[in-house]
């Protein structure tokens, strides 16, 4: 696969970070001197985290070099590390694992969750965010689209939902705290949402595809959101965006 792309990805940085903060927000820990941000991107989620805990030893590990250029360039005091995420071992147990929007590009969280959740002190927090819009219109549409041109299913797993991961991780010993909230971002064009999901979902779809494959794929693909998403009174258009949050705190 082709290597993300930061400016495409931070066009919605303000949107993207508010659920990190929102996450952030509902971890209660105070003493804390190790973190590592798994899946860091271009370092603003761990900026969130810098801001938190200045003096902690903060580690971004991230599979894409220009993700990981850019997040070194705008924190030069936080340690980034290219690696992948279910391979990656921290030197020393930690207070925190954090990872917004990152785990759900990851198959089998029967197995991952627990395995970093060993990776904690006692008492530290697993904590993560992930988008949960398999079954959005942007989402479901990318694979019809697919399936009209005749193109394989590229799109990540369903996520296990609400009951599996409680279960999962007060398995692996933690008391749990699970939630959903959906966002409605306001976009000022279907070629908007485009843009937004160019950077993040629509990858892996489009990543194998000649220039005129892409562009036939995506005039369908516009074509399918203009049917999908009206446009409100003031020209405006609602992009629901649901997302599932988990604060694992790992039991003594």
């Amino acid at each position: 696969m082709s290597d993300w792309n930061p400016s495409l990805y931070l066009q919605y940085g303000a949107e993207r970070t508010r659920p990190a903060a929102e996450l952030l927000a509902r971890v209660m820990l105070d003493d804390v001197t190790a973190i590592v941000d798994l899946g860091c991107g271009p370092g603003n989620s761990t900026a969130l985290l810098h801001q938190r805990w200045p003096s902690a030893q903060i580690t971004g590990v991230d599979n894409s070099p220009a993700m990981l250029e850019e997040a070194r360039r705008a924190l030069p005091d936080c340690h980034f590390i290219e690696a992948d995420i279910r391979r990656f071992r921290p030197e020393r147990p930690l207070n925190l694992i954090y990872a917004n929007a990152s785990l759900q590009w990851i198959p089998n969280h029967y197995e991952l969750l627990p395995h970093l959740t060993s990776q904690l002190q006692l008492n530290g927090v697993l904590a993560i965010q992930m988008p949960d819009n398999r079954d959005e219109p942007t989402h479901v549409l990318m694979r019809e689209v697919a399936y009209e041109q005749g193109y394989p299913d590229r799109g990540r797993e369903s996520l296990p939902g609400v009951h599996a991961y409680f279960d999962i991780l007060t398995d692996a010993g933690c008391d749990v705290d699970i939630w959903r909230t959906t966002y409605y971002h306001k976009m000022n064009s279907h070629q908007a949402i485009i843009d937004w999901v160019s950077a993040t979902g629509l990858r892996p779809w489009l990543q194998e595809l000649s220039e005129s494959e892409q562009r036939n794929y995506l005039e369908r693909y516009h074509q399918l959101l203009e049917e999908q998403y009206p446009i409100q009174e003031n020209g405006q258009i609602l992009l629901a965006f649901p997302r599932l949050f988990i604060v694992a705190r790992r039991e003594p």
